[in-house]
């Protein structure tokens, strides 16, 4: 995956949701050939077929279980993900979170299927631990910081900094994306200059009046 890269992650916004998820993928689309930024969309699992029929961008899922098929009533399994057509997914983020035995065996089973891996963490010490996983991407995103619309870059530089500095140090093939209140082309730039390649973000530009503009905006500073 090229760097710098955006990822998108829906949530379960009304904003993100059914139709108009694949307005905001085709806005990520539209905003990655006008840049040539890698833009990636993270959306519900219910709209991973349509998006990955009507788009070109990655996409990757929100989370998967750490089961096998089976009796998992209300699970998300990999196979049926895999099915849909999914690139890669988030493992871990602060609002699913997982036990390390079950992000070691999610990060496998991506790995085996060659398909991306990223896996969230909250500071350093957890992003130490997920690099030794080997996963493609770590994004370092204080869960204090999700959704306030301060960047994690700008309020906690020093938690990037470290994170980007011990994960090299264990994997330099592992990037590291920075999330958590990045919404601005001062976020962004803040966060590259730190020693990040991207940024996992969402409502700043889920919410946007205009979020193919506010994707624009958002690496107009690179």
């Amino acid at each position: 995956m090229k760097t710098p890269v955006v990822i998108l992650n829906f949530k379960t916004y009304l904003e993100a949701s059914g139709e108009k998820a694949l307005d905001l993928a085709k806005s990520l689309e539209s905003a990655a050939d006008e840049t040539g930024i890698t833009m990636v969309a993270a959306p519900q699992a219910c709209d991973i077929y349509r998006i990955k029929e009507e788009t070109s961008i990655p996409v990757l899922s929100q989370h998967i279980d750490a089961i096998t098929p089976g009796s998992h009533t209300g699970s998300t399994l990999f196979e049926a993900l895999v099915d849909n057509g999914i690139d890669g997914s988030l493992i871990n983020h602060s609002e699913k979170r997982l036990t390390l035995a079950d992000i070691q065996s999610v990060n496998q089973k991506l790995h085996d299927e060659e398909l991306i891996s990223c896996i969230c963490t909250n500071n350093v010490e957890t992003s130490v631990a997920a690099a030794c996983f080997n996963p493609d991407i770590v994004a370092i995103e204080p869960p204090q910081l999700i959704g306030t619309g301060v960047s994690v870059s700008q309020a906690e530089p020093e938690i990037v900094e470290g994170t980007v500095s011990k994960v090299k140090e264990i994997n330099p093939d592992v990037k590291v994306l920075c999330g958590a209140g990045i919404s601005t082309g001062e976020d962004m730039r803040a966060a590259i200059d730190l020693g990040a390649e991207g940024v996992l973000l969402a409502s700043g530009i889920v919410k946007a009046e205009n979020p193919k503009k506010a994707l624009v905006d958002l690496v107009s500073k690179l």
